[in-house]
C-alpha cells in the first residue's frame, strides 16, 4: 500500500495552497495610492490575490494606506479595487494580515463583540459546556473568526493565548465581558516568546494574576493545572469527550497509556472504565509528577514510568508484554514542510510499536495533533504499520476534537486532532 497521497509532496493533503511563511518581513508598499483608491474606507490595505484564508501573507498583499499601522482594524480591497473584507494589520508580522470578514459591509469595532458573543453562546448556551465541566475552549482562533487569539476557560481562570498584536491591543477591553459572561475573576497569558517579538507583542503591558494552579472538574473527575509548567493554555481540553469514552473499553482490562502527559485517559480508565491495571508512560518528568497529584486526587492507583514512549515500547516489545488496550497520544512530530519526512518517520515507527504492545483483538486509540498530517494520511500510516508487522487494524471510529473546537470552512487546516479507534486483530 502506498503510503503517501498522490501530491508530490507525501505530508500535502487536498487542502488549499498556502504560500510559504517568508522569512523577512513585509515588503515595502508601494511609494503612491493605487488610482481610484481616492474613495476607499481607510484605513485600508489591498490585495494582490483572492484568498478567503484567514492569514494573508506577506507576497499576498499589494498596498497599505498610510494610517494602516500596527494592530488597526483595516477595511481589506481586492486586486481589482473592489470591497473584500476587514481584518487586523500588522505590517512587520509574519503574518501581517489577518481576515476577520468576508464581504461589502464596512466592520467596525463592535463586530469583534459579535464574534465573541457568538463563541460564548455556542459553549454556554448551544453545548452547554459547565453542565459537565468547568473546563472548556472559549475561543478557538480561526475556529471562531479571531485568528491568534485562543482562550480555554479552567474553573474561575481565563488561560489566553495570543499570536496577534492585534488582539493583543484589545484585550483590556474583552477581558472583563468575559469574565462577567462565564463566571470568571483571573487569568493568565501566555505569549511565545518568538512571536512577541515579531508580533511587537510586549506582555508585561497585560499584567496578568498570579495564578500557578488551578483545579478543574471534568465528568466527574479532577484535575490540577500547572500553569507555569503545563504545555500551551496548561491542559488538553480537545481531548475531553475522548477520554470519557475510554472508559466504555477499559472494564477489566489492562491498559497501557503511551505519551500520558498529566494522565487524563490513565485516570478516566481507571476511575469511570473500572480498569483492572493502568500504565502511565510520558518522557516530561514534571508532567509525570502532575499525573500522580492527579491521581491522588481521584484516589486512582496508577503506575506511572518516566520514560521516553519510544523506548519503553520496544522494551516491552523485547519482555513479549501485551495489553489489552493501548493509548498511543505523542505530541506534535511534524511542525514544518522540512521535517515532514522525519515526523512522518516517526507517527510511523510508534504506531507500528504501539500495535505489537495490543493482544489480539485489544483496542488500539492512536492520536495525531499534527495540523500538516491529513485524516486519511494519518490512517494510512496506522495500516501501513500494522500490515508490516503481520496484524490487521479493524477500525471502529474516528474522532477529533471536541465541539468547542470548532473548524471554519476556510481554515480546514484547524483540524489538527486526529484519533483512530480500531482493534488489532
Amino acid at each position: 500500500m502506498n503510503p503517501f497521497p498522490s501530491s508530490s509532496k507525501p505530508w500535502q493533503s487536498n487542502r488549499p495552497y498556502r504560500p510559504a511563511r517568508p522569512a523577512v518581513p513585509n515588503p515595502p508598499a508601494p511609494k503612491g495610492p493605487p488610482p481610484g483608491s481616492e474613495g476607499w474606507r481607510t484605513p485600508w490595505v489591498q490585495l494582490k490575490t483572492y484568498s478567503f484564508h484567514p492569514t494573508i501573507y506577506p507576497a499576498m498583499i499589494r498596498g497599505a494606506s498610510k494610517d494602516a499601522h500596527p494592530g488597526s482594524l483595516v477595511h481589506i480591497y481586492s486586486k481589482d479595487g473592489q470591497p473584500f473584507g476587514a481584518g487586523l494589520y500588522n505590517p512587520k508580522a509574519r503574518v501581517p494580515l489577518r481576515s476577520l470578514y468576508h464581504g461589502h459591509e464596512a466592520i467596525d469595532e463592535s463586530y469583534f463583540t459579535l464574534l465573541l458573543e457568538r463563541a460564548l453562546d455556542m459553549r454556554l448556551n448551544s453545548l452547554r459546556l459547565p453542565e459537565n465541566t468547568d473546563a472548556f475552549r472559549v475561543i478557538n482562533s480561526d475556529g471562531d473568526g479571531l485568528s491568534g487569539l485562543i482562550i480555554d476557560k479552567f474553573a474561575d481562570v481565563l488561560s489566553v493565548q495570543v499570536h496577534s498584536l492585534g488582539i493583543f491591543q484589545r484585550l483590556p477591553k474583552w477581558l472583563p465581558m468575559l469574565h462577567e459572561r462565564l463566571g470568571t475573576k483571573r487569568f493568565v497569558l501566555e505569549v511565545d516568546e518568538f512571536i512577541g517579538r515579531v508580533e511587537g507583542i510586549q506582555p508585561a503591558k497585560l499584567p496578568t494574576d498570579n495564578v500557578k494552579s488551578v483545579k478543574i472538574r471534568e465528568h466527574g473527575i479532577r484535575y490540577e493545572i500547572d500553569f507555569e509548567a503545563g504545555h500551551k493554555t496548561g491542559f488538553f481540553c480537545d481531548q475531553r469527550e475522548n477520554r470519557r469514552r475510554i472508559a466504555q473499553w477499559t472494564r477489566g482490562k489492562r491498559m497501557l497509556d503511551l505519551c500520558c502527559y498529566t494522565g487524563g485517559f490513565s485516570i478516566t480508565a481507571k476511575t469511570k472504565g473500572e480498569a483492572a491495571e493502568v500504565t502511565g508512560v510520558d518522557l516530561d518528568e514534571k508532567a509525570i509528577a502532575q499525573a500522580k497529584r492527579n491521581a491522588n486526587l481521584n484516589n486512582a492507583r496508577i503506575d506511572w514510568v518516566h520514560c521516553d514512549a519510544f523506548s519503553y515500547a520496544r522494551q516491552m516489545q523485547q519482555n513479549g508484554l501485551k495489553w489489552d488496550v493501548v493509548i498511543c497520544d505523542p505530541p506534535k512530530l511534524i511542525f514544518s514542510e522540512e521535517e515532514a519526512h522525519e515526523g512522518l518517520a516517526k507517527y510511523e515507527d510508534l504506531n507500528a510499536l504501539a500495535i505489537s504492545l495490543v493482544a489480539p483483538g485489544g483496542l488500539l486509540v492512536t492520536c495525531s495533533c499534527s495540523g500538516q498530517l491529513s485524516p486519511d494520511h494519518f490512517e494510512r500510516i496506522a495500516t501501513k504499520a500494522a500490515h508490516r508487522n503481520g496484524r490487521k487494524l479493524q477500525y471502529v471510529d474516528r474522532t477529533g476534537a471536541g465541539e468547542d473546537h470548532p473548524v471554519m470552512s476556510n481554515c480546514p487546516e484547524s483540524l489538527y486532532l486526529k484519533l483512530l479507534w480500531a482493534r488489532v486483530i
